[in-house]
């Protein structure tokens, strides 16, 4: 049995870092998540790109990551987690419950994914889950990750879409991505048609709404 300290709390916490970069999403998230007993955040970030010096420096046991954040996503934060932190698990917390973002977390290391809309008990039991070794996944998105598939884009035309996302130019691109200008547009080219749009906004929007970018 934990020892209690005069403030009522286990001796041993488990130990969240969470990153959201909306402020007041994310002092909610951690009021509320500090009201657990046995859950103490120990570390917030708003940025993708602080997530990992932040979890080598606070050493969580869980990462609880959105995925749209700037800087980095979280589903990038987590490969990297995977490699720098293994003791620390990750769960994905996102508004944007999409098959082709679960599978992308999963394949990252994720030990959870859940959509932001349930209520903070399934959260906190959540946290728990995963750190015992449990994988949790909202059911109704696994059941559709399913029956969607993977994703058709190579991993070189997911970075030119990635790329495409402000409105650059083939040279833009090329230049950020150290190809030649007509690599990207046979790369722009292929993904438009796997995605079966018409030009490369109509396939940028497509691959965001599938969750593959």
């Amino acid at each position: 049995m934990n020892e209690m300290p005069p403030d009522g709390r286990p001796a041993k916490c488990i130990r969240v870092l969470l990153a959201e970069d909306q402020g007041m999403m994310r002092g909610a998230l951690a009021l509320l998540l500090g009201m657990e007993d046995d859950i103490e955040v120990v570390a917030q970030v708003a940025r993708g790109d602080a997530i990992v010096d932040e979890a080598l420096l606070r050493r969580p046991d869980v990462a609880l990551l959105d995925i749209e954040l700037p800087g980095a996503s979280g589903l990038d934060a987590a490969a990297q987690l995977r490699e720098q932190a293994p003791d620390c698990r990750v769960l994905i917390l996102t508004t944007f419950g999409r098959p082709g973002y679960l599978r992308r977390a999963m394949e990252a290391g994720a030990a959870g994914f859940l959509v932001k809309d349930g209520p903070v008990e399934d959260l906190a039991a959540a946290i728990r889950r995963v750190l015992t070794g449990e994988t949790v996944v909202d059911p109704a998105l696994a059941a559709a990750a399913l029956s969607a598939g993977p994703s058709p884009l190579t991993a070189r035309e997911r970075d030119v879409l990635k790329a495409s996302v402000d409105g650059a130019t083939v040279a833009d691109i090329a230049g950020q991505l150290h190809l030649s200008e007509s690599t990207v547009r046979n790369y722009l080219s292929s993904a438009i048609g796997k995605t079966a749009t018409r030009n490369r906004a109509e396939a940028v929007r497509e691959a965001r709404q599938q969750g593959w970018l």
